[in-house]
Parts: structure tokens; C-alpha cells; sequence
């Protein structure tokens, strides 16, 4: 099978066609398409195809019970609202290349080697990111995740069994997480740092601190004519100063922050609002100055930690032994979070490639990459599990 043909096959799903970008949500029928094309590549290609616990989707060639606890690679196939083609899928095909190309190439890999496809990764419809590996590792706890919902007020549970998903089970599995020897995440770069090295790929080095936080602001419904401003409690302004002031806060400690969600209620174009609800992302290098910035922002409103990832380094003899195989590529940080994070913080060895996006933008129908460093991508995954399932364990 070919990049192009797989490729191909993904692109018409959950595409809109307006904007160009996609919306795969969690547990819809785009996600149940995306599904069902997972399972027949791994169909396709003899592997055992195991549902988690969670829903996530993992194809193993070998047995890890028998055999040991095996190399996984893979990502996820979900999107943002409008995202890019690229977040997620392109770490799914690049993994199913590299079955291919192992078997190619005559392997008969010492470990088993496993291709997992992550659920609700990007948190679009419930609101919690990486909800399907928070939930296989027990960082999302089994009652939280079933009582999430999206903004029509269907709850997570609701739409995991109109899916046809068991939600009595759903929890920490221990059965999946032992079948992990280590975990190496392909995913297209989602800033300029391989674009300034002038390199098609690099190696993760971590994940950056971050979080979500929800501010509520009460104000008073009345009428947009005939209320006099000096008269109004109007609370979009109040998220309106919290907006610019996120900004001001963001530039002054070196970080970033993203006012990107708002609620307003009646939302009506001739309605002062009685409630707003906004949504505060915050992310950088240092733990401590992201929570600076959220308790400066925080005084005198109402804001409420909703996620907080904190900074996770991935195994460093695992990252080495990528980089080392790679002819000592770069190293990069990531902004973005990402399943290989929830699983490094798990406990489990983890590492994460990165391949060039000519146009620096993600979270967009504008993300991007080209075929050449695609395909250089899976040489390079290739060559690391060609490594790994050939050498000792890492």
C-alpha cells in the first residue's frame, strides 16, 4: 500500500467543505468512519485488532501477551473544529507504512510491534484533550469522563454506547498499558522549528506545561435598545478586559495564552448578556510562570482549572536511541500536547518524531506537509523500529 493511497482514502472523511478543514469529533459518524478504516487497514494487513477499556484502537502484529510487551506506534485521526489533515493521520499512516515496509523488507521483529489509533485526542466535543489515553491510564477518572458533555448537552457516556461502545468498563486498563514496551508517537511539527533548521525531521524532547481554565462572568439580560450604558451589567465586557488582559500577561512572562471558546447566554444580537463562560488556554516552558499568569489573571474573577498537564520529558535513552539512528537529528520541544505525553506521565517509555510543516500552522486547514518529508518521516520511523524490534529492548 502506498502513502498516496491511504492518504487518499482518509482525505473525504469528516471535510467540510466550505472552510476545507475537518471535524472528526469523538464518537460521531465521521469518528465511527475513521474507525471502521482503521480496522480494515489492520484487516488488511493480518494484524489483531484489540479495543480498549476506553475505545482506543490498537493493531498489533504479535502477541504481547505471549511475547512481551511490544514497540507501539501510531497517533490518532480525530480533529479539532476546521482543523488540518495532518494532526493525528498522518502519525496513523506513517505507522501502517512502516508495517509494511518492515515486512518488506523480510523483518521478523523480536517483540511484537502494535499501531494504536487514540480516541477524542483533541478534546473538540467534551472538552478534555487526549481523553481516550487519560482514560486507558486512569488520569481521566472513569466518572468524570462518562459525566462529560459536548455542547448540546449529550454526555460522553450517551454517545460512546448510541456508538456502540460498552460503557461498563470503561476506566484505567491495565491489561492495554501492559502491553506497551514503549511508545513512538509520528506526528506533523506544529511550529517553524524544523523550518528554521531547514530539517525534514526531528525528535521530541517533552511537552511543555499547560492548561485549561473556564472564567465565568455574571452580568444582567436586558434590552440592547433601550437600557442606557450607565444602567447596563454587561459581562461580555468584563471577558472582554480578561481577554486583553490574557494577552498583556502572556507577553510580560514570556509565554502564551489563548482565549479561543465563549458561551454567552441568551446570545442574542439585541440582548445584553446575563452570562458569559470563556475558555483560558496557557502554555510555556516553565510550570511556574504558566501558574503566574493564571493567578494574576485570576484575581477579582471567577476561574476555575478545568485540565493542567504538567511538563513531561520523554525517556531519554528512548529520544536518544531515535536520534541516534537518525544521524543525531534535532531536537524539539513541543508547545502542543500530544498521547505520548499522557503516556510518558503514565510511566511509560515514550518518544516522539516530528516532520516539517512548511507552513508553520496547525489547528487550521492550512497545515501542511509535504509528500517528500511524509515519506521521510516513514523512513525514519521505519528506522527506528527496525532498531528497536531488532536490537535490545529499549
Amino acid at each position: 500500500m502506498t502513502f498516496d493511497l491511504l492518504w487518499d482514502a482518509l482525505a473525504p472523511v469528516g471535510r467540510d467543505r466550505s472552510t476545507g478543514g475537518y471535524r472528526r469529533y469523538a464518537w460521531t459518524a465521521a469518528d465511527a468512519t475513521l474507525r471502521e478504516w482503521f480496522a480494515g487497514e489492520a484487516a488488511a494487513r493480518r494484524l489483531d485488532l484489540v479495543v480498549d477499556r476506553a475505545g482506543n484502537q490498537w493493531a498489533w502484529w504479535g502477541d504481547p501477551d505471549a511475547s512481551g510487551p511490544g514497540v507501539v506506534i501510531g497517533s490518532h485521526l480525530d480533529s479539532v473544529p476546521d482543523g488540518g489533515a495532518f494532526d493525528g493521520p498522518l502519525g496513523v499512516v506513517s505507522a501502517l507504512l512502516t508495517i509494511d515496509a518492515l515486512r518488506a523488507a523480510g523483518m521478523r521483529p523480536s517483540r511484537p510491534v502494535g499501531v494504536v489509533n487514540f480516541g477524542d485526542e483533541e478534546g473538540a466535543r467534551f472538552g478534555v484533550a487526549c481523553a481516550g489515553s487519560r482514560m486507558v491510564t486512569g488520569a481521566l477518572p472513569r466518572d468524570r469522563a462518562l459525566g462529560l458533555r459536548d455542547g448540546d448537552g449529550t454526555s460522553m457516556a450517551a454517545a460512546m454506547s448510541a456508538a456502540g461502545h460498552d460503557t461498563a468498563h470503561v476506566g484505567r486498563d491495565d491489561e492495554a498499558l501492559r502491553r506497551i514496551g514503549c511508545f513512538v508517537e509520528l506526528h506533523v511539527e506544529q511550529g517553524r522549528g524544523l523550518i528554521d533548521l531547514g530539517r525534514a525531521v526531528g525528535v521530541g524532547t517533552g511537552i511543555w506545561p499547560h492548561g485549561r481554565w473556564r472564567m465565568e462572568f455574571a452580568g444582567e439580560a436586558n434590552h440592547a435598545g433601550t437600557t442606557r450604558l450607565a444602567d447596563r451589567h454587561d459581562p461580555m465586557l468584563d471577558y472582554a478586559a480578561a481577554v486583553l488582559a490574557a494577552r498583556e500577561l502572556a507577553e510580560k512572562h514570556g509565554i502564551v495564552a489563548t482565549c479561543g471558546k465563549v458561551v454567552v447566554e441568551p446570545n442574542g444580537v439585541n440582548a445584553i448578556p446575563s452570562r458569559v463562560l470563556g475558555w483560558l488556554d496557557a502554555r510555556g516552558a516553565d510550570a511556574g510562570t504558566v501558574r503566574a499568569l493564571v493567578a494574576e489573571l485570576s484575581a477579582g474573577r471567577d476561574v476555575r482549572e478545568e485540565s493542567w498537564t504538567p511538563p513531561t520529558p520523554f525517556d531519554t535513552s528512548l529520544s536518544d536511541r531515535c536520534a541516534a539512528v537518525l544521524g543525531d537529528a534535532p531536537r524539539l520541544a513541543s508547545g502542543a500536547g500530544h498521547d505520548a505525553g499522557v503516556l510518558a506521565q503514565a510511566g511509560v517509555a515514550t518518544a516522539m518524531l516530528f516532520v516539517r510543516n512548511p507552513t508553520g500552522i496547525s489547528h487550521s486547514p492550512a497545515e501542511f506537509a509535504e509528500r517528500g518529508d511524509c515519506l521521510r518521516g516513514v523512513q525514519a520511523l521505519t528506522a527506528v523500529v527496525t532498531d528497536l524490534v531488532s536490537g535490545d529492548p529499549a
